[in-house]
């Protein structure tokens, strides 16, 4: 477990389909010692032991604390000004002056915290935490280190999920226009993937 400085590394993790062990052992291998909770709902049809009172009581009995940021951080969203063609569209998400105090109130709590967002999906590719949150904190703090816990444990560096997010839209590097840069390829690959996983206004949480 390497050492990080207060307030140079932000962690993500998934809650899937854990018992409350597995997941409480995923936070202490990596020493988290704050969950900051981007679902936009914290309710689950399918995993009701991750509805909000739940976990929230089960994080504080093992002194991890907890904060719900899904207003501020969350992928589905009441304002209409976020909505194209009846979806939420994430670059508009992100200039909201919601979301934005939402960021401002993560890095004042990883000064003091060794923080991870906490959604529902395993994979972080197939989350906007990662697609949405971290790529603008990215933007915002670049020196920030971002790892995504897994459901095995490892921690995968945010450089390392780009590389994956590249790959899985095939993209390669062009002699002309975005994609003759590596960043180019990034960004390129995050609005295919925030594409995929946008929300509809109609549809619910799961």
């Amino acid at each position: 477990l390497s050492k990080s400085m207060p307030g140079s590394t932000l962690y993500t993790v998934g809650h899937s389909n854990h018992s409350h062990e597995r997941f409480m052992e995923l936070l202490a291998r990596h020493s988290i010692s704050a969950i900051a909770d981007v679902r936009s709902s914290p309710y689950s049809r399918y995993m009701p032991e991750y509805n909000m009172p739940v976990v929230e009581s089960v994080l504080q009995k093992a002194g991890v604390a907890y904060v719900f940021l899904g207003l501020e951080l969350g992928a589905r969203r009441s304002e209409n000004s976020c909505y194209v063609e009846g979806r939420a569209r994430y670059e508009r998400i992100a200039q909201l002056p919601l979301f934005r105090e939402g960021l401002d109130r993560l890095f004042q709590g990883i000064k003091r915290y060794r923080v991870a967002l906490m959604c529902a999906e395993e994979d972080p590719i197939n989350c906007h935490r990662t697609i949405l949150v971290c790529h603008e904190i990215k933007k915002l703090r670049p020196e920030l280190d971002i790892l995504h816990i897994h459901g095995d444990g490892a921690a995968e560096p945010q450089q390392e999920l780009e590389a994956r997010l590249v790959a899985l839209h095939h993209l390669q590097p062009e002699l002309f226009g975005d994609l003759t840069t590596t960043s180019g390829l990034i960004e390129k690959a995050f609005a295919l993937q925030a594409t995929k996983l946008e929300c509809r206004r109609d549809l619910e949480e799961e």
